[in-house]
């Protein structure tokens, strides 16, 4: 009888295990799901990474073969060799492969190198799905294709250029500024647009004007009214000022009036005593059309103004959404909604809202592409046929805000137009025209969905955009209840966002929405930028860098030429360019890249190129160094320098900060009294890293002097002598622990102040002062379980039986998860991370608890179990040895027993 035929066995490698864990779930037996964990093959990161064979080559430090077709040194990192080992050996036990990463450049390199890697002698096909469903799995799976070269030239190609470019002008900076520092093809123009805006504010001028209010009544209802014109003139507000020189635009000089103080209380003194009376009213209705289904670019920009998350963080929390099957796939440049997804949302708009809401014919945001658009994916939206409602989705933290932030824009996208009427009131006082402005929504359309609060109860939020006036017309009489003069001044340009600088990036097709989260990332590693709340604020090295770039390499910050770049890049993804004869282009030639630094490297005096003059403080110099930036005077000659602290900003900086630094470092600060126990100075300064107190001056002998940072919400001018003295006591022993017999120490760090312990810290919380610290509280704090950086456990679950670590639940930024050691694992969406069991817990973490830690306990139980059984085998032996011998014992004894016996008888018959 014939044998039954082996089952195929297909092998499906994704990215991460997140999107393999729920890949799993619908495919059947024959299918082993893996993750490869992103890139398995990359350039050398280091000149350590670089093969033996290459190191003697000039091109080698680049990881690039420029005299051989631009060909890349590519290497699996040292952290994927085992991931790499164990695909191949899952290959073996294969019949078919399947390689399912994403569908953009990125996905489809990652596939490449796979196939370059594995070299699979079985049958590989192409697997590509924009969400993770049942029904989009089982599509992808029978409308396999074969890999897109195209797409992997076009990575290769970018991947490349940004080596070039990166690694060629890097070393430039580190020469003519400080080691250490980069540049980039999209980056350096990041920080470009960064340092202008701050020269923009640096630039500004300042201007002060007045405005007058009034409250007025009729028909028993109150409402606002402003000036906005007096003496045939307009009231010059700050739209009307050139920032530049603080006065006026020449364009308004002849129609708008600035008011000053003392005219404004004048004309309130008057206004008081005249008639009020509504002179014209006019009703505009306006139609507001909701915006289009989210795309990369737009999800980033509204995260980070909505939810306050960055750029990395949304993106962060986007892929984990689309690999748990909850949303598409985030990285798209494409508005378009599938007629599944505009079904889905429509068929939610009619049960939510009602046919009332639900716009007469889908909406089609399809032509609406940004500035060099990448591949056509679907817009942002939720997953399925079905969408699930945020309230059931059973997220928690920012993924729930996320989905439900994409699950309202989508469905937003297909209600009808938000209704609205606009009202005009014009209202003359003597020789004074003011005006009322109301809003009323007639009908909500789009925003009863998208609106900043709740989702669906939400006419209180539509209540507060709105703006209700009394029914007026024209030549009714108004009762004037309070007048006021209101003081405003010009503000500065506002500095780049995250939100902000997306969008100009993205406007000015410079990089790719996808790319702009590392970016934003890597400019405030770099020390090319820091955040100060929402706001991206440059520091002195960036406008350094900035400066050097636009004077001698001005392309490679040019925002049309980086943009060119782009296009050129998505070129080669269609096929209408080739990579070598553009990455030559660029690198060589007399004009190419290389050139053009090699010959500026002799031109640039590295002494000038670390220095910046700000406008209106021409007379210092503020430079770049080695240890940060700093700024210098000339004094009769002679020039002084100080630190400038990293928290003093270019645009904020002034002449009298900038002098009070200097004459800090020349003079030495006054002293705020003599320490009574050394009898040695004690000063507040400034220094790099802000201010700090310290104990006496540097001197031949004494080069380092006791210093100690003062805490956040303590100013350097308010410190007094005492808390001079109580911070340099610190770190302060406040008695010994009862259990360890060690210290318990106070103190303050770079992380702020912190008790200790035989090396183990706590935080003191922000709401308490470090200097009453009591020993009672010091062990309190030291009691608690360490946070490191997370909330604390919602359940403990007990301890793990192989390892016995604990196991805990805790909420993290993409979900809650169990912790045990070193492992980690999410909880499925639809669990409740409260109801969690200890069993459930183990079941989960089976696969990530690491072998080597329980293996190594195994080894060391087998021995003493075989140090056991050894012990039990002497003891038995010893045992049976004794019991021979007695019986050996008893017979000998029974036999000298019989022998007297025979001769007692022998003995009795004589």
């Amino acid at each position: 009888m014939a044998g039954k035929a082996a089952s195929t066995v297909k092998l499906v490698i994704v990215e991460s295990p997140t999107k393999a864990r729920t890949i799993r779930k619908f495919l059947g037996k024959g299918y082993i799901v893996e993750s490869c964990m992103g890139h398995v093959r990359d350039l050398p990161q280091s000149a350590k990474d670089i093969p033996e064979k290459y190191k003697k080559e000039e091109w080698s430090r680049l990881g690039v073969n420029v005299k051989k077709k631009f060909e890349p040194i590519y290497l699996i990192p040292k952290n994927k060799t085992k991931i790499v080992r164990e695909l191949k050996s899952k290959l073996k036990e294969a019949d078919e492969l399947y390689l399912a990463t994403d569908e953009d450049r990125e996905g489809e390199s990652i596939s490449w190198h796979l196939l370059e890697l594995l070299k699979p002698k079985v049958p590989v096909k192409r697997m590509v799905f924009h969400e993770i469903t049942k029904n989009a799995i089982e599509k992808a799976l029978e409308d396999c294709r074969e890999i897109d070269e195209n797409l992997v030239h076009a990575q290769e190609a970018r991947r490349v250029l940004d080596r070039l470019v990166g690694y060629t002008i890097s070393p430039l900076i580190w020469k003519k500024v400080a080691y250490g520092l980069s540049a980039g093809r999209v980056q350096s123009v990041a920080v470009r647009l960064i340092a202008e805006k701050e020269h923009e504010r640096i630039a500004f001028v300042k201007s002060d004007y007045c405005g007058i209010k009034a409250q007025l009544e009729n028909s028993g209802k109150k409402f606002e009214a402003k000036l906005t014109e007096f003496e045939s003139n307009k009231v010059a507000t700050g739209k009307d000022f050139d920032p530049d020189t603080g006065k006026l635009f020449d364009a308004k000089t002849k129609t708008h009036k600035v008011l000053a103080g003392k005219q404004a209380e004048d004309m309130i003194k008057k206004l008081e005593k005249e008639k009020w009376q509504v002179s014209k009213v006019d009703e505009k209705p306006v139609s507001r059309k909701p915006s289009p289904p989210f795309i990369t670019s737009t999800l980033q920009q509204e995260a980070n103004r909505k939810l306050g998350l960055s750029s990395r963080e949304t993106m962060g929390v986007a892929q984990k959404l689309y690999e748990r099957g909850f949303i598409t796939y985030m990285r798209t440049d494409s508005t378009n909604l599938s007629k599944q997804a505009l079904d889905a949302a429509r068929n939610e708009i009619v049960s939510l809202f009602g046919k009332d809401y639900l716009e007469e014919t889908p909406r089609d945001f399809a032509a609406k592409k940004s500035k060099g658009a990448q591949e056509a994916h679907e817009a942002i939206r939720p997953a399925g046929e079905k969408f699930v409602h945020p309230d059931e989705a059973k997220l928690v933290g920012p993924a729930q805000s996320l989905y439900e932030l994409i699950w309202k824009r989508t469905i937003a996208s297909q209600m009808k137009n938000s209704q609205q009427k606009q009202v005009t009131v014009r209202i003359e006082a003597g020789d004074t025209n003011f005006n009322a402005h109301g809003m009323t929504i007639t009908f909500p359309g789009f925003i009863k969905a998208y609106v900043a609060s709740k989702l669906y109860d939400s006419e209180e939020a539509l209540d507060d955009k709105e703006v209700h006036l009394p029914h007026l017309k024209s030549g009714d009489s108004l009762n004037l209840q309070e007048i006021l003069k209101t003081d405003h001044e010009t503000k500065p340009p506002a500095r780049y966002n995250e939100a902000s600088l997306v969008q100009k990036l993205e406007k000015e097709g410079v990089g790719r929405p996808s790319t702009y989260a590392s970016i934003i990332g890597t400019i405030q590693d770099r020390g090319y930028v820091r955040k100060d709340k929402n706001a991206l604020v440059p520091t002195f090295t960036a406008l350094v860098v900035s400066k050097l770039l636009s004077e001698h390499l001005p392309n490679y910050v040019d925002l049309s030429f980086t943009s060119s770049m782009e296009q050129r890049l998505d070129d080669i993804a269609n096929g209408d360019r080739d990579r070598v004869s553009y990455l030559k282009e660029v690198y060589a030639g007399k004009n190419g890249l290389k050139a053009q630094v090699d010959a500026q490297d002799k031109k640039i005096d590295a002494k000038v190129s670390r220095e910046i003059h700000l406008q209106g403080l021409e007379v210092f110099s503020f430079r770049v160094g080695r240890y940060g930036a700093y700024v210098c005077r000339l004094d009769d000659g002679e020039e002084f320098c100080a630190s400038i602290p990293d928290s003093h900003s270019p645009s904020e900086m002034t002449a009298e900060v900038a002098n009070k630094l200097i004459d800090q470092k020349i003079n030495g600060a006054d002293s705020l009294g003599k320490d009574p126990e050394t009898d040695l100075p004690v000063y507040a300064l400034t220094g790099r890293y802000g201010p700090y107190v310290q104990l006496g001056d540097i001197t031949d002998e004494e080069v380092k002097p006791k210093r100690m940072a003062i805490p956040a919400g303590l100013e350097i001018d308010d410190v007094t002598f005492e808390q001079a003295l109580q911070l340099l006591s610190l770190p302060k022993t406040l008695g010994e622990h009862p259990g360890l017999q060690k210290d318990i120490k106070v103190g303050i760090g770079r992380f702020g102040p912190y008790v200790v312990c035989d090396g183990d810290y706590r935080s003191v919380p922000k709401t308490e002062s470090v200097f009453e610290v009591t020993f009672e509280r010091a062990l309190d704090l030291l009691s608690q379980p360490k946070k490191r950086g997370r909330s604390s456990a919602l359940k403990d679950l007990g301890k793990h039986p192989t390892t016995e670590d604990q196991i805990q639940v805790f909420n993290g930024k993409y979900g809650p998860y169990i912790k045990c050691g070193k492992a980690n694992v999410s909880l499925p969406d639809e669990k409740d991370p409260l109801k969690v069991t200890l069993e459930e817990a183990l079941v989960l973490l089976e696969d990530k608890i690491s072998e080597t830690k329980p293996k190594a306990k195994k080894k060391v139980a087998k021995k003493k179990t075989a140090k056991k059984k050894t012990a039990k085998k002497v003891a038995k032996k010893t045992v049976k040895k004794k019991a021979v011998a007695k019986k050996t014992v008893k017979k000998k004894v029974k036999k000298k027993a019989k022998k007297k016996a025979v001769k007692k008888k022998v003995v009795k018959k004589k």
